[in-house]
């Protein structure tokens, strides 16, 4: 689905961005890696072999995040598609926050997607060539836990961003979507919530109401979708925000159930 496609993949070290890099290079896609700690990063394209490049840079510094597209530039000479992956989850509510926590949230979840989108849109139009664009958000967009305030806020950002780039780039072939993320099982998520107290098999403890299929997202889940997005199979398709979740995200009531079981 992307043979021969030079894409773009920020946080691409762990997780979902690992996830993602592993199946958009299964399909035939030139793999830019990005990541902010440069051994991690080098591994993982090691691992991929022919095919893959990385750039290493944290995403709060400007001169880092101009290093990314001509990095893929240099290694593929060209750039076809962008997926805005790398976030921060820093727990935070109206009491707890301060400036220094907002900003820092803020300049990696939502600064830096809107910057990195005008340096590979400009890319694009050199090449005239169109190109697609998918920016990883969150369920929290809607709303958000009243535990990550900062947080649920830059995905809202990120979801106004990618719709009003969609509706502003749709004529030059440019295409701008999102994944709203649901709860996915990650290095990441496991060492937080054991930090924050959970059991060893906090995993199996997850009531039903969150996983009806019996089981967290996996990042593989995600990366199906993403790949799909990035394709000309989602095409002329633009500016949309889509639920990667197991169950629907509006209108559910589940209050009934809770109360007879």
């Amino acid at each position: 689905m992307l043979e021969g496609k030079t894409i773009i993949i920020t946080g691409a070290n762990s997780g979902i961005g690992w996830g993602i890099a592993q199946a958009a290079h299964a399909v035939g896609a030139n793999i830019l890696l990005h990541g902010m700690d440069v051994n991690d990063v080098s591994k993982c394209v090691q691992q991929l072999g022919d095919r893959a490049a990385w750039v290493g840079g944290d995403l709060r510094v400007i001169s880092h995040i101009e290093e990314v597209v001509p990095a893929a530039i240099e290694a593929f000479g060209q750039v076809d598609g962008l997926v805005n992956n790398a976030a921060v989850l820093t727990r935070d509510d109206l009491q707890t926050t301060n400036a220094e926590i907002h900003d820092d949230i803020m300049a990696i979840n939502c600064r830096a997607p809107m910057l990195l989108c005008q340096q590979v849109v400009a890319q694009f139009r050199k090449q005239e060539s169109g190109g697609s664009i998918v920016n990883i958000g969150s369920i929290n967009a809607h709303c958000g836990q009243s535990n990550i305030l900062s947080y649920s806020m830059s995905k809202g950002a990120m979801q106004t961003m990618t719709r009003n780039l969609g509706d502003s780039l749709g004529a030059e072939k440019i295409r701008v979507n999102q994944l709203n993320v649901g709860w996915t099982l990650t290095e990441n998520e496991d060492r937080l919530q054991r930090s924050e107290g959970c059991s060893e098999n906090w995993l199996e403890e997850v009531p039903e109401v969150f996983a009806p299929s019996g089981m967290l997202l996996l990042p593989e889940n995600i990366a199906t979708h993403t790949v799909f997005w990035l394709s000309d199979a989602s095409a002329p398709v633009n500016g949309q925000v889509y639920e990667v979740e197991q169950y629907p995200l509006i209108g559910r009531n589940k209050i009934g159930s809770s109360i007879r079981d």
